[in-house]
């Protein structure tokens, strides 16, 4: 019957820990400023494909020629791959247009809604569901 105990108890306290980053997880509106729209073309540094969003970052040139390296918020990777992104979808290199919204903290870091490839293709990264704007 002890066995029995403990056993429930360190299933139940497993749980309770894997749960604690989902009530970390924020939602659009605490991050991001949607009256912030940001438009920002650069060359891919880096691709994170993890969850609960998967990032990805982009050296921005400035109109005086200094570099800044932006980072972009994703939906989840499962999400993104119902909408046809696969993780070779960006690469270091690869030139990008990224349309998004701003972060609320004035950081180099923006919620990232469309994504024009550099041959043209246009890969939505946003989803209605994420309590973001929509457009």
């Amino acid at each position: 019957m002890k066995f029995k105990t403990l056993s429930v108890l360190a299933v139940g306290g497993t749980l309770l820990v894997s749960g604690i980053p989902l009530l970390a997880h924020h939602s659009f509106a605490a991050e991001y400023d949607s009256t912030k729209p940001i438009t920002l073309k650069g060359a891919v540094t880096k691709m994170e494909w993890q969850n609960p969003h998967a990032r990805f970052y982009v050296d921005v040139k400035d109109d005086g020629g200094a570099v800044t390296n932006w980072e972009f918020e994703l939906g989840s990777p499962n999400g993104l791959m119902r909408r046809g992104w696969t993780r070779a979808s960006l690469k270091p290199g690869d030139t990008v247009t990224i349309e998004g919204y701003l972060a609320k903290d004035g950081a180099h870091l923006a919620n990232a809604r469309n994504v024009t490839l550099g041959d043209g293709r246009k890969i939505f990264a946003g989803a209605a569901e994420d309590g973001g704007p929509t457009k």
